[in-house]
């Protein structure tokens, strides 16, 4: 674990992992003032599940392991809502939070080592595979993943948890897996229980 920082977070009720794309649509002054930080600062923000509480009111209990929020785009919706588009960056670990007077959770974190670059083992071929399968069923996934990774083993786990429909819980248990081929053992077995 390297260098350790403070991190506004955005809890919610789903997990973002590393390269994913996510869309939110940002209500609460809060989160306002947290996109705003950002957007001066040039900073991304933490997005973890939300063990606790609720999306909206009350601050709620943030899973201990996260990941970092990049913004790519913003909008105003028909809504007058802002919308963002964030990508997922590093992954860190939660070591304390606090609370600010407007409600916002900020973490001192400390950031997951990278993941290693490791050939997709044969026993994790079939989850290549599947991938390839999902990937030839989704429109405009030439453009949402332009470089595909085939024979690499984080990238291949970090976007089956992405794509595959699992429950949010079994999603954090991979974001919390630093070892790209447990992550693929305990893919393996999600698909297999389901």
């Amino acid at each position: 674990m390297a260098d350790d920082t403070s991190l506004p977070l955005f809890p919610l009720r789903t997990v973002l992992v590393p390269g994913a794309a996510l869309a939110l649509r940002v209500f609460e002054p809060r989160y306002l003032d947290l996109v705003r930080e950002c957007g001066r600062r040039g900073t991304g923000f933490g997005i973890c599940l939300i063990l606790e509480g609720d999306e909206v009111g009350t601050p709620a209990t943030p899973a201990g392991i996260g990941t970092e929020a990049l913004i790519e785009d913003f909008d105003m919706g028909a809504d007058g809502l802002l919308t963002l588009r964030v990508r997922g960056g590093r992954r860190f670990h939660v070591r304390r939070t606090r609370v600010r007077d407007s409600g916002l959770v900020v973490a001192d974190v400390d950031w997951c080592a990278p993941d290693p670059t490791i050939d997709l083992q044969p026993e994790h071929a079939v989850l290549g595979l599947v991938l390839r399968k999902i990937l030839e069923h989704i429109d405009g996934a030439g453009q949402a993943f332009p470089e595909p990774h085939f024979d690499d083993a984080a990238w291949v786990g970090w976007r089956l948890a992405e794509l595959l429909p699992l429950e949010q819980p079994k999603r954090q248990l991979l974001l919390q897996q630093d070892d790209p081929d447990v992550r693929l053992e305990t893919l393996l077995r999600l698909v297999d229980d389901d």
